[in-house]
């Protein structure tokens, strides 16, 4: 061999390239697929050039140098399966002279193909003096000639602005300017574009009055933003953005933010038990004895004993036109689960009535699916914050009479001194929209529920009031009526029937306030904004990442079945059709700094100021689960962004200087959550400090929170007696036929107030789907791919978060094991896991495990 030849060969590197080739079937194109082999046999396919991140080349400005284009090897050879996506790996030979190049920090990539491709991977070998180079995508590259820019790829190595190595600099500020978009026109699946856009593609008033919904964003109803899509306007309403059909899942969200191959098959395989309910109303003739109703509460546990077989005949036929084949192909499942089969939920499989008892229903305000709300009672009577001159007098008509005899010997100065009283609190909420929340065929109330806390930790309910506007107007105040706890005859049921109505309070505000609102939809603008303003380089933006998977694809779904006019949400929860509005109204006194764990338990009265205690907070009640273990998880979130931060950011100094960072809280400010944006609350952003707690905020409503009212649905609400989410009629008066019912059948009287049959079967199909966990979820400690970082500092305060998180796990089962604590169990026999982390759970089967926490909202 000659000596150029071999100088030639010494100057060149291997590159391996992972990425996943899409199948036929899933591509449902198979003209681009035999185009695309043909193309290989021609010459052409997909090619990478890499830039070098520390060689400047003075002719282009002084970016870095770029190497020869090269061809990625033996594509056709490589075939991945052609009926599904998966993993093909394929290496390419660069010509480059490391001594003149120096090191590839980014590449750019073209592809040829007709189709596209996901490309996890790129790692460089052979550079002499250096290890491999690593380039972590995970994204979609379509055809080259969709792209205005080409694509670039930088290495897992993260620098602040001012840090990064001049050759790069254009390309990181070029990339950005691509992700943010002009701001116009229509976006299509290849595009990459994050932009803001208001929630004004609920409604279709092109279909009549009736599906008519306002704008939420603006002053009159201030709401986060969504992220744009550019469809054109309804024709009756120039505001209202136009909706896809409801078959048609193509809602645009840029490509990477969408569900992975096997998310979405699971996700619309279980989706399918709830539209076919909606698409199909035969489904309402399953119904037996009485049309749309439980007849007795036997008849609600049958639909978790038997199943429904699927359906043939005609309705086969209509499904088989409307649902895609892959659908189909997923819900023929090997695990043997058969259509509309619900598994038993967990609160009904150690007893079929502990639920009803006054024991569980306190419990659940701290270990329940919704054990944000309670707070402490610090005034007698609770008073209301609505304005009198709009709905007169809302101090509650609780008086001491109704429960001085249940205090345990305390007055109730006393037990307020002693911190024992607490209330759920569902009055101001609602108020305002009774009255129309109740022109349909909704009958409810607001209401107001309190409870003491005994001596063994639990608490007790004393009394539920439930309250009505005036029947003069609301002016007037309200007008309402107290229920005690009663025990025995007519008395007991109706005690029955105001827990069911402070349930369905509950339920609705848990759907539209604690899990919509303050997780999915105040989130969606910090994943739009750190695509915007913060480079994949920057090393904040690599923090958020991995907790921004998934959220702007389930929210986008969510806007086109769930929350839009007549959609599930509507269908089965009270507010009917003024559930997002209603949820508007509240997002004007969301605080964002009041979101950290400690600050919300500070404020609701939950927990006090205590230096001696472990983070710097004592709890009122001891034994509140989500507290206790919500602070230990809170805690490590906190103390590992904190390392993290500390790794590149030495001085509060250099947070202010960081313009990309700075660019980034602005924009969160002013066009995320514009319409907050002179609320006074918001941070400066220019302490290490500010950033560390906005981060740490992030993070754990991202994972931690979210997970603790999200996958506790199905095992609490699916069996929907104990968390009814609509009432149908008022509480019975005495003297009427319903009241004599009430006397004769009291379980028949309940069911006819909760939520009818139909409602239940949709309501539990669509919880069922949001509590399954993905057989490919990555929770809170794990990472999809463990080069994620080069920065070994980095890695290691990440190794001692996921071993902290370890530590935690073991901890919650311990508590669970005690039976002094009796809030972690219950009456129902219920540990509480919500919280647990799974981080040591790699087993990727998913499904209704009532544990876990994901990374991210990616459900």
């Amino acid at each position: 061999m000659e000596v150029k030849e071999m100088e030639e060969i010494s100057k060149r590197v291997k590159g391996r390239v992972v990425l996943m080739k899409k199948g036929l079937l899933d591509f449902h194109d198979i003209k681009a697929n035999v185009l695309d082999r043909v193309h290989e046999l021609l010459g052409k396919g997909v090619s990478i050039q890499l830039v070098s991140a520390t060689s400047p080349d003075p002719a282009k400005g002084l970016q870095g140098k770029q190497g020869k284009v090269a061809y990625l090897e033996k594509w056709v050879s490589t075939i991945s399966c052609l009926t599904s996506a998966s993993d093909a790996e394929f290496w390419v030979t660069f010509d480059w002279d490391h001594e003149k190049m120096g090191v590839p920090g980014a590449f750019i990539i073209r592809n040829h193909h007709k189709s596209q491709f996901y490309l996890k991977t790129v790692t460089i070998e052979g550079i002499p003096g250096h290890d491999p180079v690593n380039f972590v995508c995970n994204s979609w590259v379509y055809p080259a000639h969709r792209y205005t820019h080409d694509r670039v790829f930088f290495s897992n190595k993260v620098y602040l602005p001012c840090e990064t190595p001049g050759p790069l600099r254009k390309l990181r500020e070029q990339e950005l300017e691509v992700l943010r978009g002009k701001g116009v026109g229509k976006l299509n699946e290849w595009d990459r574009v994050y932009d803001y856009a208001c929630y004004n593609d609920l409604g279709t008033p092109d279909d009549g009055p009736h599906y008519e919904r306002p704008v939420l964003g603006g002053s009159k109803f201030p709401y986060p933003r969504r992220g744009r899509t550019g469809r054109p306007h309804t024709k009756t309403d120039p505001k209202t953005e136009s909706r896809l059909h409801l078959l048609n899942l193509n809602v645009y969200v840029p490509r990477d933010e969408q569900f992975g191959h096997v998310k979405f098959s699971d996700f619309l395989a279980y989706a399918l038990k709830s539209v076919a309910q909606v698409l199909l109303p035969e489904i309402k003739s399953l119904c037996d004895k009485t049309i749309n109703e439980f007849d007795t509460f036997e008849d609600v546990f049958s639909i978790y004993e038997g199943s429904i077989k699927m359906p043939s005949g005609p309705i086969a036929c209509k499904l088989r036109e409307l649902v895609p084949y892959e659908i189909v192909r997923e819900l023929i499942r090997n695990d043997g689960e058969r259509f509309l089969k619900f598994p038993v939920p967990d609160v009904i499989k150690a007893s079929k009535t502990a639920w009803r008892t006054d024991d569980e229903f306190g419990r659940e305000m701290l270990a329940g699916v919704n054990p944000v709300i309670i707070r402490r009672l610090q005034e007698f009577p609770p008073a209301s914050k609505l304005d009198p001159k709009l709905y007169g007098d809302q101090t509650s008509s609780i008086r001491e009479a109704h429960i001085e005899n249940s205090l345990d010997g305390l007055t109730i100065d006393e037990a307020i001194q002693k911190m024992r009283l607490f209330i759920l609190d569902h009055h101001d909420a609602l108020m305002p929209y009774i009255s129309r929340i109740n022109s349909t065929n909704t009958k409810t109330y607001a209401s107001r529920t309190l409870l003491f806390l005994q001596d063994d930790g639990t608490l007790k309910p004393l009394a539920i009031e439930l309250s009505l506007p005036h029947p003069q107007g609301e002016q007037y105040g309200a007008v309402s009526k107290v229920f005690t706890p009663a025990q025995e005859g007519v008395s007991a049921s109706v005690w029955q029937l105001a827990k069911a109505y402070a349930a369905v309070n509950d339920s609705g505000y848990h759907q539209l306030v604690s899990h919509w609102l303050c997780t999915h939809a105040v989130i969606e603008p910090f994943i739009i904004a750190t695509h915007r303003q913060l480079s994949i380089l920057h090393p904040i933006h690599k923090l958020l990442k991995p907790h921004f998977r998934d959220t702007m694809h389930i929210n986008a779904l969510a806007r086109h079945t769930l929350i839009n006019a007549g959609g599930v949400l509507e269908k089965t929860v009270f507010p009917g059709k003024f559930a997002l509005e209603m949820s508007a109204i509240i997002y004007k006194s969301w605080v964002f700094t009041d979101q950290a764990l400690p600050a919300d338990l500070l404020k609701r009265g939950m927990a006090v100021p205590d230096s001696s205690c472990r983070h710097g907070l004592r709890l009122v009640i001891e034994d509140y689960p989500f507290a206790v273990d919500g602070l230990e998880i809170w805690d490590a979130i906190e103390t590992w962004v904190t390392e993290y931060c500390n790794v590149y950011y030495t001085s509060n100094e250099m947070v202010e200087g960081d313009y990309e960072l700075q660019n980034w809280w602005k924009e969160i400010r002013n066009e995320g959550h514009g319409d907050l944006k002179d609320r006074k609350w918001w941070s400066e952003m220019m302490t290490k400090e500010e950033l560390i707690q906005s981060c740490a905020i992030i993070i754990w409503l991202a994972s931690a929170f979210h997970a603790a009212v999200n996958f506790g649905q199905y095992p609490f609400a699916g069996y929907l007696p104990n968390r009814p989410t609509v009432s149908r009629r008022f509480m019975p008066e005495p003297g009427t036929p319903e009241y004599e019912e009430l006397k004769s059948d009291p379980d028949l009287a309940f069911l006819k107030t909760i939520t009818a049959q139909f409602q239940t079967l949709l309501g539990v199909s669509l919880i069922e789907v949001l509590s399954r966990h993905s057989s490919e979820e990555v929770y809170l400690g794990q990472c999809e791919n463990p080069e994620w970082t080069s920065d070994a500092e980095a890695l290691a305060a990440f190794e001692r978060f996921r071993q902290k998180l370890l530590e935690i796990e073991n901890n919650i089962m311990e508590r669970n094991k005690n039976k002094k604590l009796k809030n972690r169990n219950g009456p129902v026999k219920m540990p509480y896991t919500l919280l647990y982390p799974n981080t040591s759970d790699y087993s990727k089967e998913g499904g209704l495990t009532g544990k876990g926490i994901p990374n991210s909202i990616s459900i």
